[in-house]
């Protein structure tokens, strides 16, 4: 079973610690009320930038087409597990999306281990 991040959306933006693999950061969590999307930034331990603005989008790894070596090792992902959503919303995020550590292989997704 995924790991979600815990982001309360009625407080953003919201800026908190993150450990993920061996590794702290920090993440700030923005919405956009105009075109209703969300968006991260990711900071190192001494708050300087590592990517900014990035947009939370369904089934699309965070950082995907970013070569950096400063970012975190695990994929993170918003997903809905029930397969219902369509895209990211405010009415949506943290009910059926979540913003999931996916760092679970495929064979333990597929229930092969």
């Amino acid at each position: 079973m995924r790991d979600y991040i815990p982001i309360n959306k009625d407080n953003l933006p919201e800026q908190f610690e993150i450990d993920l693999a061996n590794n702290t950061f920090f993440m700030r969590v923005n919405y956009n009320q105009t075109y209703d999307f969300f968006s991260v930034d990711l900071y190192d331990t001494n708050n300087d930038p590592i990517i900014l603005g990035e947009k939370l989008v369904l089934n699309v790894p965070l950082w995907q087409d970013s070569v950096d070596e400063r970012l975190p090792a695990p994929t993170l992902v918003v997903l809905d597990e029930s397969d219902i959503e369509k895209k990211i919303t405010f009415s949506n995020f943290m009910v059926t999306t979540f913003l999931y550590i996916d760092d679970i292989s495929p064979e333990e997704e597929n229930g092969d281990n």
